[in-house]
């Protein structure tokens, strides 16, 4: 079964946020041989109920097998096709150091059809040095490279203060999604997409679970 353009449009925002965990881990199975997997089995990995997963894949068509599984090679095409991971995506890297090399160099990227073709920086120290097969060029040269290239999505992995002018200048060349790393909140006007990934408060997050499994929490 394939996926319409259309049809993309009529699946529900829990399902689109929980297709990349069944990605991931789709991905990392066949790496693996795997040729099928049981909603039991995605749920373990997942951490989601199999009966959600069951339900999440109806969208897909009722391609499982009673006793058998999901076929994961036509699951992995299929999710990949409603993420839009199916083919390239070019990315702009501001901020070339620890975290953005990091960033640049993390295979996972490519994985899922996400290669970063363009690192700018501030820092003339930087400037002219290579981050894998890419030469840091000056944020002056931002707006020009990014246009050229028709990037749509930009990383932000600056200092906090300067998060909000490079997120402004981003935009102005015509980004329209933006990963933002640092601990600041950001502004972005309409018809831009802000995700902000901030480690700490990841572990916040599961900070409160494992104060409260160890009995420190208290309510």
């Amino acid at each position: 079964m394939t996926v319409s353009k259309r049809d993309r449009s009529a699946i529900p925002e829990g399902v689109i946020e929980r297709l990349p965990a069944y990605l991931n881990v789709l991905i990392q199975l066949r790496a693996e041989g795997a040729g099928t997997v049981s909603s039991a089995r995605l749920g373990q990995l997942t951490s989601v109920n199999p009966a959600q997963i069951r339900r999440d894949l109806t969208h897909f068509g009722s391609f499982g097998k009673r006793g058998v599984g999901y076929d994961i090679g036509t699951l992995v095409e299929q999710i990949q096709r409603i993420l839009g991971s199916d083919h390239v995506h070019r990315l702009a890297l501001v901020g070339a150091g620890n975290l953005g090399s990091a960033i640049a160099g993390y295979s996972g990227l490519k994985q899922h059809g996400f290669v970063v073709t363009a690192i700018f920086d501030n820092d003339p120290a930087k400037t002219g040095a290579r981050i894998g097969d890419i030469v840091v060029q000056s944020i002056e040269q931002l707006d020009v490279t990014l246009r050229a290239q028709d990037i749509r999505i930009g990383v932000v992995a600056v200092p906090s203060e300067a998060a909000q002018t490079v997120t402004d200048r981003l935009v102005g060349a015509g980004v329209r999604v933006i990963l933002n790393y640092t601990p600041v909140i950001v502004a972005v006007p309409d018809g831009v997409m802000l995700h902000n990934t901030d480690p700490v408060q990841e572990l916040l997050h599961t900070l409160y679970y494992l104060s409260r499994r160890e009995g420190v929490a208290r309510v």
